[in-house]
């Protein structure tokens, strides 16, 4: 690969757009459970949605995908979407969110740098709901490069941090 310099700090992923079999289904999920507002619909077709009034976090659209399949595990395509919770009860709450919708978590990982929440949204989309911890916490080796990590995160600790 050519050594180009890295891009520029700052640089954000703005949203993703996710192709779904039935858009009221998602909305459920996106809205319903996780707490997602619609900011626009184009009729039956597709919504956008956000947290904060943002123009839109993310795109669901049938354009392509009415009534469809999720594609088997084994093709390429979309691991998972990653929602990034400001703090700490707030992932919590989305934990509570979860919970309370009857949804299984495929997994839940304390990275050192992170905490995360592993699930499947209605087309069998993978979800991530994760806070970061602050830089100056994170792991280090003696190099000072990062040292992330793999371990079970402890759900009923994060609950307790709910703000109710």
């Amino acid at each position: 690969m050519p050594q180009n310099p890295p891009i520029i700090d700052g640089t954000r992923i703005g949203h993703v757009h996710l192709k779904v079999a039935d858009l009221e289904r998602a909305l459920g999920f996106y809205c319903g459970v996780l707490g997602f507002e619609v900011m626009q619909r184009m009729g039956s077709g597709a919504a956008f949605i956000s947290a904060g009034g943002y123009h839109h976090h993310i795109g669901l659209n049938t354009w392509e995908s009415k009534d469809g399949h999720p594609p088997p595990p084994d093709a390429t395509g979309l691991f998972h979407t990653a929602i990034l919770y400001p703090t700490r009860p707030a992932l919590a709450d989305a934990l509570y969110r979860v919970i309370e919708a009857g949804i299984e978590l495929d997994g839940a990982s304390d990275h050192g740098v992170s905490e995360a929440l592993y699930l499947r949204d209605p087309d069998q989309n993978g979800v991530e709901l994760y806070r970061d911890r602050p830089e100056e916490e994170w792991p280090r080796a003696p190099d000072g490069s990062l040292a992330m990590f793999t371990k079970r995160l402890d759900l009923e600790d994060l609950l307790r941090q709910r703000e109710a």
